[in-house]
């Protein structure tokens, strides 16, 4: 029965996408000159590929869309958006409330899940009580620390850092117990040999806390054009298509919603 629902839902979602659908239009998508991977890297016959070049191809065939890529240097994205140079950035912009002043943003397609780390060997419940009387690092200034502030900080020992780098150290030197950090790049880096004896010891729930997610950008305004993005991001979502990109790049679940 759950089959049918989610195989009605991904036609009414095509449906709607249909309607909006006549002859190709062309989105111009910004994409920042810096590589940043998995997702985003560049080719040495210069074509992008990773994971956010992939997901505007699946994007724009869904939405029967022309859709170049062009290159801008991270700082002026939103400026070459604002100008109409660009008509979407989809390159791991943070939806926050400062941007939002004066861009709008799509339905977040991904969220940086928080990861636990500690030595191999150590068994830990990551909850609250779990980690009552432990030593956990985490960087400050990030929503990981406001998160572990916010639960952690009547029964533990909160040691704030101002690098990822410094706060490995400090787990793998044994003055800390545990971590929170982003689980994109923490989780290749365990998987070397410099990461070697350190373990994934799950990921933080979910939580408003972690803020809205990664979004597209869009023109303050641009309903029409926001509104396609959704319904076609939701269309990916629905049928599948969106997971097996994600997988191809990710062993954990970045999705947002």
């Amino acid at each position: 029965m759950k089959k049918i629902f989610k195989t009605l839902a991904a036609g009414c979602m095509f449906a709607a996408l249909a309607q909006h659908a006549g002859a190709a239009e062309k989105i111009v998508f910004g994409i920042a000159q810096e590589p940043y991977p998995p997702f985003s890297m560049k080719s040495g016959n210069g074509d992008w590929n990773g994971f956010e070049p992939e997901l505007i191809k699946a994007l724009c065939e869904r939405m029967q869309a022309e859709c170049p890529l062009k290159e801008v240097a991270w700082d002026g994205l939103i400026p070459a958006l604002q100008s109409s140079q660009i008509d979407v950035i989809l390159n791991s912009l943070s939806i926050t409330a400062e941007r939002e002043k004066v861009i709008d943003f799509s339905q977040p397609y991904y969220q940086t899940p928080a990861m636990w780390v500690a030595e191999q060997n150590l068994e830990l419940v990551t909850t609250p009580e779990g980690l009552k009387g432990k030593v956990i690092g985490v960087q400050g200034s990030t929503s990981n620390a406001t998160f572990v502030k916010e639960y952690y900080a009547k029964g533990s020992t909160l040691r704030y850092y101002n690098t990822q780098d410094d706060m490995t150290s400090d787990l793998q030197s044994g003055r800390i117990d545990v971590m929170l950090a982003d689980a994109l790049t923490i989780e290749p880096f365990i998987k070397t040999p410099a990461g070697k004896g350190l373990a994934d010891k799950g990921l933080a729930p979910k939580d408003p806390l972690f803020g809205s997610g990664i979004g597209a950008a869009i023109r303050k305004g641009d309903s029409a054009l926001k509104d396609k993005i959704n319904v076609a991001l939701a269309s990916l979502k629905a049928d599948g298509t969106y997971d097996k990109i994600r997988s191809r790049f990710f062993s954990v679940d970045i999705s947002a919603q």
